[in-house]
């Protein structure tokens, strides 16, 4: 370092704060604080900063914030991270305590592939965005992941996988013996064997085929294969499960109480098959209603470290698909032994409440049962029974749950629960799996119902822990004392949230966030944009901007929900949290303990991705669907709203079918158009014509891409 580039004593205590906060920008006056500097050392400092700026150490962005330029420190520039590739091919490396991601450009990545763990070496700074930029420096751990791809033949036994955009920015190599029975054609799964040199194709071994590329059955699976979901069962897994004796043992049902003799109804779609959830319900001689929630009790049928235990650990969840369900368990275990089929002995784990007719919980009792289910109903059934539109022997208890769901809809709503409505659309399918007709599906009160009552059950169950808690907490905490697995939601994001005030403000919408956030000022926003084109795009947009619902031992309370306990106790033939829950209270009541903290930490983790994986999994299925609808009606017009503004075109949605496309700026041809981003619009140079948010116009299908699940459109007429 040259004389003139020395940093002096105050230039040194700068970087050395920037350095603990790498990815802070920090102002200036903040600066003076951590350096305790009188108010008349700014000038001093502003100088110090100035030539920090000039010698490359810092940046100083907008309104005179200060980060540090990590790209000039030589021995802390590199980091382990996770690479997650995007659709384009760059990527981004998940650092653990950064706040901000590094972007890889797709030169940059070497042989690194989506998931693995690297090391990075940070090089600089975006000229615009000033994000961090950086070059994979080595690939530390491969990420084992399954991919996806159609096998060709290139040359005369020369086999490439040419991969799914989704899946991989590459293109791999296939030994013969790799093949796995695949043919040139077919749609496959495969692994990663090796690659060592950029210059070189990666090897691959084949997995699976689906068959040809292009039919519904290798377009479906393979969207399951690229979020890592197995559409089958290992044979020593179905095996394990098809040991279980479906009998129930007398002695058994001796420890349990019985509830055979009572009226306990299920409530499900015509096509379920897993029923997991039963009702109850009576009037106490004081007026209070006395409600059982009976959950299947899988964790009696599926013990910890077996076979069985550690797939459905993998899978989380189940997956359910426009045309099909990928159960967590083997199908003998969701549809049979443990699904509470009416007219059939079931073991369950209920939740029995005692509400007031105000909705207030009074008493409660969380117990193991045996029960027998009176009735299989259908929401649709239950729907005409509750309008007077059929008469039933269980009428009676049906407008009775009708009555306590409808208090404790308002008192959760009073309370701070979000109303979200979004719309939902069905495919009619024909034998081939092809969607012949799209409808929207119906939100009847029947739903509210169920919704209702396990919402109750599991806030109950979370309520219940934090008492035990109470009772014995002394110097103890949640991490040592009654740990448990939460279902927790944070406050959304405030940047986001102003995004969505000031797309609304043209609008003439106004999104109050003074003072902060609140569900109230949420609800009075989607209020304001009910049954209007708006509804849609803001419900939309808003639930984007919330924090992703997530299951952790750290109970921060359920924002979107607004409980303070909250928990996942109702699904366990289909979410695997709802087992731990439940081995949870179990070992509870008990006296002793199952999981610690930490093992609920991982668990939690885990169980997130996996449900975020399938969550992506169900809307891919949707999208392709949707594709697929459209690819038939090419050339056809339709009425859409913009759904989108961007400087590369409008995002329409269409109308009645709730599917979006692109018509790209290109293809607007009667004019020049300028984006402007504050008024979400494209407005004419020439003639002034614009597209706002919101706007109703006819488009038409001019191109589809099953592969990438893409819709192209352009204007009516045009």
């Amino acid at each position: 370092m040259s004389k003139k580039d020395r940093l002096s004593s105050l230039e040194k205590r700068i970087i050395e704060i920037l350095k603990s906060y790498p990815d802070a920008s920090i102002p200036i006056p903040l600066l003076m604080d951590a350096l305790s500097l009188p108010k008349k050392g700014e000038e001093k400092i502003k100088k110090a900063v100035n030539r920090l700026k000039q010698l490359g150490h810092v940046f100083v962005t907008k309104g005179n914030l200060v980060r540090l330029n990590e790209a000039t420190e030589d021995d802390d520039n590199v980091y382990t991270g996770t690479l997650d590739v995007t659709s384009h091919g760059d990527g981004y490396v998940v650092v653990e305590g950064r706040d901000q991601d590094i972007k890889i450009s797709q030169r940059f990545m070497g042989t690194a592939l989506n998931g693995d763990t690297v090391k990075v070496k940070l090089t600089g700074y975006h000229k615009k965005s000033n994000k961090p930029m950086g070059k994979i420096e080595d690939v530390e751990e491969r990420a084992d992941s399954l991919l996806v791809g159609t096998l060709k033949e290139v040359a005369k036994n020369t086999f490439l996988i040419e991969t799914d955009p989704q899946s991989s920015r590459v293109d791999f190599f296939v030994d013969p013996k790799d093949m796995n029975d695949a043919k040139p054609g077919d749609k496959v799964t495969f692994r990663l064997i090796q690659w060592e040199d950029v210059r070189g194709y990666p090897q691959a071994k084949i997995q699976k085929s689906f068959g040809p590329a292009g039919s519904n059955e290798a377009n479906v699976l393979s969207i399951l294969a690229e979020k890592q979901f197995e559409s089958s069962f290992q044979p020593e897994v179905e095996k394990f499960a098809e040991e279980i004796p479906e009998k129930i043992p007398e002695d058994e049902i001796k420890r349990r109480r019985d509830m055979r003799k009572e009226v306990v109804l299920t409530i499900d779609p015509a096509d379920a098959k897993d029923f997991d959830d039963g009702l109850s319900i009576e009037i106490l001689d004081n007026g209070n209603y006395y409600l059982g929630v009976h959950i299947a009790d899988v964790s009696h049928y599926m013990p910890r470290s077996t076979v069985l235990d550690d797939e459905a650990i993998e899978r989380g969840t189940s997956v359910y698909l426009v045309d099909r369900v990928i159960p967590m368990l083997p199908e003998y275990l969701s549809n049979g032994v443990c699904s509470l089929r009416p007219h059939e002995d079931k073991l369950a784990y209920s939740c029995f409440m005692e509400i007031a007719p105000n909705g207030k919980l009074i008493d409660y009792s969380i117990e193991e049962t045996v029960i027998h289910s009176k009735q299989r109903f259908v929401y649709e059934e239950v729907q005409k029974i509750l309008d007077g539109n059929a008469e039933h022997p269980f009428k009676t208890e049906l407008k009775t749950l009708e009555k306590l769901a409808n208090i404790l809809l308002d008192k959760r709503f009073k309370q701070g629960s979000i109303k979200f409505e979004t719309p939902e659309p069905k495919f009619v399918l024909d034998d081939d799996g092809k969607p012949v007709d799209v409808i929207v599906k119906e939100r009847i009160f029947a739903h509210r119902l169920i919704e209702e009552c396990m919402l109750m059950a599991n806030k109950t169950v979370a309520l219940h822990t934090d008492s035990l808690r109470k009772k014995v907490r002394g110097e103890k905490t949640a991490k040592s004392d009654h740990p448990f697995l939460y279902r927790v939601h944070g406050e959304p994001d405030l940047e986001k949230l102003n995004n969505i005030k000031e797309t609304a403000k043209p609008l003439g919408i106004h999104f109050d966030l003074k003072g902060g956030i609140s569900s109230k000022k949420i609800n009075d926003l989607l209020k304001q944009v009910e049954d209007t084109s708006l509804e849609n795009i803001i419900n939309g947009l808003m639930l984007r901007s919330m924090a992703k619902a997530e299951y952790s031992p750290k109970n921060i309370g359920h924002f979107g929900l607004g409980f303070k306990h909250y928990a996942h106790f109702t699904s366990p033939i289909r979410r695997y949290p709802d087992v731990i829950v439940h081995r949870l209270l179990k070992r509870y009541n008990a006296g002793s303990s199952e999981y610690t903290y930490d093992q609920l930490v991982e668990l939690g983790e885990h169980c997130s991705e996996k449900e975020r994986y399938a969550v992506e999994a169900e809307r891919d299925s949707v999208k392709l669907k949707q594709v697929e609808f459209l690819s038939d009606r090419l050339g056809e017009d339709f009425v859409g709203t913009i759904s989108g503004v961007t400087d590369n075109g409008l995002y329409v949605q269409i109308n009645d079918i709730y599917c979006e496309g692109m018509v790209r700026v290109s293809d607007l041809k009667d004019d020049f158009y300028v984006f402007h981003p504050k008024l979400h619009c494209l407005v004419g140079r020439s003639k002034g014509k614009k597209f706002r948010l919101g706007d109703t116009i006819n488009v038409k299908v001019v191109k589809t891409d099953l592969e990438k699940r893409q819709i192209d459109l352009t204007l009516s007429g045009n």
